[in-house]
């Protein structure tokens, strides 16, 4: 009997290590969900585009889209969620110019065919490259200039804003770190434990120096609404709630109160 219990406490064993193992291996896959090239020319898009390439402090070379406005308002930097590339912001890049506000949507390393793998160092050097665009080559001034997040986008505009504070930020869906999302959606893992990317979303935005707004939908079922919230009261943040929105609906992309939360934060 006892050596019948120790041979199934063994194969448990084994697939408890088996499963933590594939998933401490194999996170990153699941944290970043890339669609590749190739994409259409910026001008393509939206007459007055631009094609540019960001120069990270590693060397990577990575492909984004530049719609300036003129005469020259506020630009925005946008930095996408974890899935898809920056043809799935067009509505929002859309919907902001047409507010007067010049938009940069950038890739991250290994979305829209760019080199490199995603990681939170990683995404970190390219949003700083996506900045130093804006400010030394486009022109933009520091005060004018303002970062939008969508949901692991606003961990990682959070950080940036903690060494290079923007005029505003907005948060869209926000959570308050990767391990809390993660717990809500594999409850069964030890998620703190076996990360490599973190993402403390509420512990950069207690640090920023800058105006702060918060936009969420009240049904989201991928980043629950009190990690919203939680960020905002982090920040101090003026909230924006968009009842019944789900994470991924239309209009917590493009809708009224996301464009009137970013145009309010423009306003001089």
């Amino acid at each position: 009997m006892r050596k019948r219990v120790l041979s199934v406490l063994a194969v448990v064993v084994t697939i408890v290590a088996v499963v933590f193992g594939g998933a401490f291996a194999f996170q990153r896959k699941l944290i970043y969900l890339p669609s590749g090239g190739p994409l259409p020319g910026a001008a393509e898009i939206m007459p007055g585009g631009r094609d540019v390439t960001l120069v990270t402090a590693d060397d990577l070379r990575l492909a984004a889209w530049y719609f300036p406005v003129d005469p020259p308002g506020a630009t925005v930097l946008v930095a996408p969620g974890n899935a898809g590339n920056r043809h799935l912001r067009v509505p929002l890049a859309r919907a902001l110019t047409g507010r007067g506000l010049s938009v940069l949507l950038l890739d991250y390393r290994g979305y829209g065919g760019n080199p490199g793998d995603p990681t939170e160092d990683g995404l970190a050097l390219d949003v700083r490259a996506a900045r130093e665009f804006l400010v030394r080559d486009a022109g933009v001034p520091p005060e004018r200039l303002l970062y939008f997040g969508e949901s692991l986008g606003a961990a990682v505009v959070a950080e940036l804003a903690t060494e290079h504070p923007p005029a505003g930020l907005v948060l869209r869906s926000p959570f308050t770190d990767l391990a809390s999302v993660g717990a809500r959606h594999y409850p069964f893992l030890p998620v703190r434990l076996l990360l490599l990317d973190t993402f403390p979303t509420a512990e950069h935005v207690s640090r920023v120096d800058a105006p702060v707004t918060v936009v969420y939908g009240t049904s989201d079922s991928i980043v629950p609404p009190e990690q919203s919230r939680a960020v905002a009261t982090a920040a101090g943040a003026r909230t924006v709630e968009v009842t019944g929105a789900d994470h991924n609906d239309r209009v917590l992309l493009d809708g009224p109160e996301l464009i009137e939360a970013v145009t309010d934060l423009a306003r001089p």
